[in-house]
């Protein structure tokens, strides 16, 4: 990988991304979990009037509108999905973290996999913040991608 300054740290810089991804997603499942045992539309509202936010707004109607499926939601599909989310962020952290070709080829894969949701959700509600998250999945694939390409060309030069 002579084109790539780095590779190790970029990996790793990838990884921590994504082992931080996981983190999020765990804390957003206990989260959603231990609101099960509560109002969640009641805390929906308490959490829109304390940032002084319109509950008529575009996210915090969407947030009152999932509160209100939440009492109805297949724990177990929440917890089989989100499980597999995460684990599926820490393997592929782990893998980055090594260096490892199954770990660039996991982050290729599911990051590619999210970029054309991603641009639809972003023509569809334009923001900086969408467009951010497009770029950056968009330039950690492309790096994986090129890591990937650089791989096999120096393996072909071997054979």
């Amino acid at each position: 990988m002579s084109d790539i300054k780095d590779p190790r740290s970029a990996l790793r810089a990838i990884a921590i991304f994504e082992a931080t991804k996981g983190l999020a997603a765990l804390a957003g499942l206990i989260g959603v979990l231990d609101l099960l045992h509560h109002d969640a539309r009641a805390a929906a509202m308490t959490l829109i009037g304390r940032f002084g936010l319109n509950p008529e707004g575009h996210y915090p109607s969407l947030l009152l509108h999932y509160a209100d499926l939440l009492p109805e939601t297949d724990v177990q599909m929440l917890v089989g999905l989100g499980s597999a989310y995460i684990a599926l962020r820490f393997i592929e952290a782990t893998g980055l973290w090594l260096s490892k070709v199954w770990g660039e080829y996991l982050g290729a894969l599911s990051g590619g996999i999210y970029i054309p949701f991603e641009v639809v959700h972003w023509v569809r509600e334009p923001s900086w913040l969408n467009a951010f998250i497009v770029v950056l999945n968009a330039v950690i694939v492309g790096y994986l991608t090129h890591a990937l390409w650089q791989r096999h060309q120096q393996n072909q030069m071997h054979d």
